[in-house]
């Protein structure tokens, strides 16, 4: 059972956050919705207005205290098991890797139950892309939008109002500007500074994004169309540096499951080799961390036949045992790539709304070329990412990136939903996540022959085990008392590491409810 502690007091609470679509869309695109819908169903326009001006109380305190009274009963069976489920019709891996039991027939916030009637706790947050947990209040504003006849579906060339204002609001969250002052806003928005970040793509995966950001620099290089204009690196070949393994491999970096992106994290060798050998295109890793490593990479790369093309980042691997990237690391990267230009693309799809500043490369003091989200952001209701880069880039033509549900307008609408419950609750944000990396800590020092290390930032925490034994039973001992962590264990050249990702609408309760827990797994290990 949770325990309390007195520096819980310390920490700030949670906003609240009430908010109606008129507050999120403006008043004079509402009332335009209302009187369309009106009009096509012979509705009454002012009812649908009204609907429109009731605020939504994004995190009530009942939600919050169902939830805080639920978590001694994580891991308990709370119904019956559900057994007459599908078989699936998956790929032999997936099946292989399937969970069944844990799969969710119910969720509320940071907890769901299984198909085995158990009560779980989603310290993952359902594999990353569930920040503020499952059924977020705050979100029954689009179930709004939709009886107001919203349309999700819409088009490139037929972008809505919801999908037009995410764009402005993201590119002031990474430009630093106040979205709310007018002025600040539209001088961003008009910048024709090569490295404003100022444009937005709009599309459906991470994948996608990430591979968008790749085709933006090799554009540098190939022309997408044969009517193009020349690019400014034609005839060099470009090399693509991304963050690799303490080996020096290219394991550690992932962005995404497109061809060409999994070529840059060593997949499809045989692929990456004849690219290579043609001198299409390189993929060059440096080591996490080693300065030595980056300066090597720019000496040999930035030189006829070559060209650095991009650095590819995370600014946390959670893809390698949530190892970070040091603040040195990172201003060194990016003073190189200014100096060389080469574009820096940080791939923010794991990282993204668990910062306390929205995107975390601003608590590095860095400016990226292109930055890549999605996940949570749209808080697993819709699938929809985004890329974020300036007129210096901006060099795609209409097909360039183009897909058809990208720009959703109820899942933008669920992008705004987010932004405004996390801007409005940066303190509590970063107080909880250092509350829980300080917990770990003490947990660490009580363990220090089976926990090597704590990693990570704040929320997004590994813990490292000297051995994969006591690894593997903490994580079995944890999910049969209903908390969901799993461990990696599957790259040999990192050191056994279980992985979490505490949801942000975790309070202290459930911080201390999940130390407790893994304090008693470590005793019982």
């Amino acid at each position: 059972m949770a325990t309390s502690h007195s520096s819980n007091t310390a920490l700030p609470p949670f906003n609240p956050v009430r908010r109606s679509l008129v507050d999120l869309l403006g008043r004079e695109y509402v009332e335009g919705v209302c009187a369309a819908r009106a009009y096509l169903t012979g509705g009454d326009a002012d009812a649908l207005i009204e609907s429109a001006t009731t605020p939504v109380d994004f995190f009530p305190e009942a939600f919050r205290h169902r939830l805080v009274n639920l978590l001694p009963s994580v891991g308990t069976v709370c119904c019956a098991e559900t057994s007459a489920t599908a078989e699936g019709a998956t790929s032999s891996q997936f099946r292989a890797n399937s969970k069944r039991n844990a799969a969710p027939l119910s969720g509320l916030g940071y907890l769901r139950v299984g198909e085995d009637g158990r009560l779980y706790f989603c310290l993952k947050s359902e594999h990353y892309h569930t920040p503020l947990g499952h059924a977020f209040p705050g979100y029954a504003l689009m179930d709004r939008a939709r009886r107001l006849g919203i349309p999700n579906a819409t088009h490139n060339n037929t972008r809505g109002h919801v999908t037009r204002l995410v764009e402005e609001r993201l590119a002031c969250a990474a430009s630093g500007v106040e979205w709310r002052n007018a002025a600040a806003r539209a001088a961003l928005l008009a910048s024709d500074n090569p490295a404003a970040l100022n444009r937005v793509l709009n599309l459906d995966t991470g994948s996608l994004a990430a591979e968008a950001a790749l085709k933006m620099a090799l554009g540098r290089f190939y022309a997408p169309q044969p009517d193009g204009p020349t690019p400014k690196y034609a005839g060099r070949t470009p090399v693509l540096l991304v963050i690799g393994d303490d080996d020096g491999g290219l394991k550690a970096n992932y962005h995404g499951t497109t061809v060409l992106t999994q070529v840059m994290r060593g997949m499809w060798p045989d692929m990456g080799d004849a690219l290579e050998r043609s001198g299409a295109f390189l993929v060059r890793a440096v080591r996490r961390n080693r300065i030595e490593d980056l300066e090597a990479a720019f000496d040999t790369y930035e030189r006829a036949p070559y060209k650095i093309a991009g650095l590819f980042h995370e600014l946390v691997l959670m893809n390698y045992a949530a190892l970070g990237l040091s603040d040195a690391f990172v201003q060194r990267m990016y003073a190189l790539a200014a100096e060389h230009d080469a574009p820096t693309v940080v791939d923010e799809i794991q990282t993204g709304v668990w910062s306390s500043d929205v995107f975390l490369f601003r608590e590095y003091r860095v400016k990226p070329t292109i930055v890549v989200v999605g996940k949570g952001f749209p808080g697993g209701e819709y699938a929809a990412s985004r890329v974020i880069f300036g007129p210096g880039v901006d060099t795609l033509p209409q097909f360039g990136a183009l897909v058809t549900n990208g720009q959703e307008e109820l899942a933008s609408l669920a992008y705004l939903v987010t932004l405004e419950w996390i801007q409005a609750n940066a303190d509590a944000i970063r107080s909880l996540g250092d509350y829980y990396r300080a917990r770990l800590d003490n947990l660490a020092a009580k363990h220090p022959t089976l926990i090597e290390s704590i990693e990570g930032r704040r929320h997004l925490a590994g813990i490292f085990f000297n051995d994969i034994e006591p690894a593997h039973a903490f994580v079995r001992t944890l999910q049969q008392g209903g908390l969901d962590i799993s461990v990696q264990a599957y790259k040999s050249d990192c050191t056994p590491c279980a992985l979490t990702k505490l949801p942000l609408i975790a309070g202290a309760e459930a911080i201390d409810l999940v130390i407790a827990r893994m304090h008693e797994a470590l005793k019982a290990t």
